[in-house]
């Protein structure tokens, strides 16, 4: 590995190239461009501590006027590695390359060719942390790499999305723009859990490769776990109980998958790791993006603005959510999601009248975005809304009842004595999550349509009758549901979904026909582990045969349910392999769970009077 700096033969060649002539020719490639207009140094920039990091720098070769940073810090490598290969892509999009920036990557500390140990959500508290790791690089690369204008935006998606967070608490003052984009903001909540139900698809894949132990800085990223299969719904059957990770494919040497095996509940390991309540001291402008279809971090986006917005007042704090699966913001057209269409390029909007010209206004005091506070896509409607704030404040709460017959209805029941629905939840047959299953997770589940769970027996159906005229939902949905079960435990499941007429005519796209008739298509669904209903911190069993109040929060949508449509309610008590199986008997951590814990069970959801299975829903005015 060879460590370039500046130096005057250095800045003479970048000039003598920019000279030349290198323009963009719409027969270049992006690599090509890059290669053509870019110099690249690589260096191992010091932290207060010793601790050194590698640091990779693409400055244009047109000296002739100064540019702002544009820095992305990763665990996932900054390659490729070595002074003579480039990137083929720098910035969010090609547009970024052709504006002119100096774009740096950094391997954070402990990742890829960095010094120093890697810590998982690196707990902000410390003599070592993300944020004064950021402020270290962006003073260094301030006082050597020339040709700067002063001004550092920051920018990353998933993880780097955490680490842009962690940058900007504190700000440093050149941090004039930042993004984080689908941002982990607590791995409970991102990723790993959703109300304590455990990932085990996600988590599972992702630790296989990237939870390894990296002794030596290395430029070679660990692989992944080879299933041997392509049936994932059979490989995580055949897994059976998560003790059996650790015995048959992790053998105790992923790290983290240890710690969150001994962390079940959310303890003081889970709330260390929570970024949010130290996003303050936030000095520039920032811009939050999120896709209302992430599988991955849709949480993150979401409670990352809430708490920008709160906890640093006055500065300008903008949140955009288009309808996107994680990333497609910034890798598809935006056009559609498997079954879901949505009218137009809804991310090629995003880059070229968002993204770019945020980052241009802050960083080089050109143009205006004329960004509103919540920039967000509305689904049904398929149409981009402006908001003044996030959620909408001109909403009125509506709730949907349980009801007779498999009915939703904008009535209370009036039963004094409890009614209910029953089926048996088999962990040896869960549902599953998509009619899609592979080894990995399947991004297209949130859009999916469910008729493939609702015709299974342990799966229950409750929908309006066809609505009268249109119903937009903005803003979060909380779900009360009261059950009873014959065990001691279980997982509750209510997904909120958008049933097409029959007479709904086929959507041509290309060569391909989306059958629209009848599709019940998912537009929100959440989990929730039973013993966490009152405390996610002190779990509970249920007493079998109880009816017990569980309150399901859902993630925010803005969806119209259009006229002639229904709204449906499915509910059920798996959602494999997405999910790890609920035992339905009460053990004190899940991942010490035998074989025989695991065993079916008889639930129940109630409607009455004064136990009113519902969902609140807002409604926009």
């Amino acid at each position: 590995m060879i460590f370039l700096c500046f130096s005057r033969a250095a800045r003479a060649l970048a000039f003598l190239l920019a000279s030349t002539g290198a323009a963009w020719s719409a027969k270049q490639t992006e690599a090509e461009y890059i290669r053509a207009n870019y110099a690249k140094f690589e260096y191992m920039t010091p932290m207060r501590d010793g601790v050194k990091l590698f640091t990779c720098v693409y400055v244009p070769n047109d000296a002739s006027r100064t540019y702002p940073f544009l820095l992305v810090r990763t665990p996932y490598s900054s390659r490729p590695y070595g002074a003579d290969d480039y990137k083929p892509q720098l910035g969010p999009n090609l547009s970024f390359a052709k504006d002119g920036f100096i774009f740096v990557y950094q391997d954070v500390r402990g990742k890829l060719m960095s010094e120093g140990e890697f810590v998982n959500m690196r707990p902000h508290e410390g003599e070592v942390n993300e944020s004064r790791d950021a402020y270290d690089t962006i003073e260094w690369l301030l006082a050597n790499v020339p040709n700067h204008n002063g001004k550092v935006g920051i920018w990353g998606i998933s993880y780097p999305g955490f680490y842009t967070s962690a940058s900007i608490i504190d700000s440093h003052p050149a941090i004039k723009a930042a993004s984080p984009q689908a941002p982990i903001a607590d791995w409970f909540w991102d990723d790993m859990h959703h109300h304590g139900a455990f990932s085990l698809n996600l988590a599972f894949n992702f630790f296989s490769g990237f939870g390894r132990a990296r002794p030596k800085p290395t430029t070679s990223r660990a692989p992944r776990l080879n299933h041997g299969t392509a049936d994932g719904y059979q490989f995580f059957m055949d897994l059976g109980p998560l003790k059996n990770v650790n015995k048959r494919y992790f053998k105790g040497k992923i790290g983290f998958w240890n710690d969150l095996a001994a962390h079940p509940n959310y303890d003081d390991f889970w709330q260390a790791r929570n970024i949010l309540p130290h996003l303050r001291n936030i000095k520039c402008a920032v811009m939050v993006v999120g896709g209302w279809f992430d599988a991955e971090d849709l949480y993150g986006p979401l409670k990352t603005y809430s708490h920008i917005e709160r906890q640093n007042p006055g500065i300008e704090n903008t949140l955009v959510m288009g309808p996107w699966p994680h990333g497609g913001w910034n890798r598809i057209a935006g056009n559609r999601l498997g079954m879901a269409y949505f009218g137009f390029p809804t991310a090629e909007y995003y880059r070229k009248h968002v993204e770019l010209p945020f980052f241009r206004r802050h960083l080089k005091g050109v143009g205006d975005p004329n960004l509103p506070e919540a920039l967000v896509f509305e689904t049904g409607a398929n149409r981009w809304r402006r908001f003044d704030a996030w959620p909408p404040p001109v909403t009125r709460g509506v709730n949907l009842f349980l009801t007779e017959g498999g009915k939703l209805d904008f009535e209370k029941p009036q039963n004094a004595e409890p009614r209910h629905r029953a089926y048996i939840s088999d962990p040896a047959k869960p549902v599953p999550y998509t009619s899609h299953i592979t080894t990995r997770w399947e991004a297209r589940y949130m859009t999916e349509d469910q008729r493939f769970a609702a015709r299974r027996p342990d799966v229950l159906v409750f929908q309006t009758d066809p609505l009268k005229e249109d119903l937009t939902v903005a803003g979060p949905i909380e779900a009360e549901l009261w059950v009873s079960t014959s065990r001691t435990a279980a997982d509750w499941v209510v997904k909120l979904i958008d049933v097409f007429p029959g007479a709904t005519p086929n959507l041509k796209l290309g060569d391909e026909t989306i059958q629209r008739s009848g599709m019940q298509m998912m537009v929100r669904g959440e989990i929730i582990r039973g013993r966490f209903r009152e405390s996610y911190t002190h779990p509970k069993p249920f007493e079998p045969g109880t009816i017990t109040r569980v309150p399901l929060p859902l993630q925010d949508v803005l969806h119209t349910f259009k006229k002639g449509h229904r709204i449906m309610v499915q509910i059920q008590s798996s959602w494999f392999p997405f999910f790890d199986r609920n035992p339905q008997t009460y053990v004190a951590n899940i991942f010490e769970a035998s074989e025989d814990d695991f065993v079916k069970a008889e639930h129940r959801v109630y409607w009455s009077k004064d136990r009113p299975s519902n969902l609140l829903l807002r409604i926009l005015e």
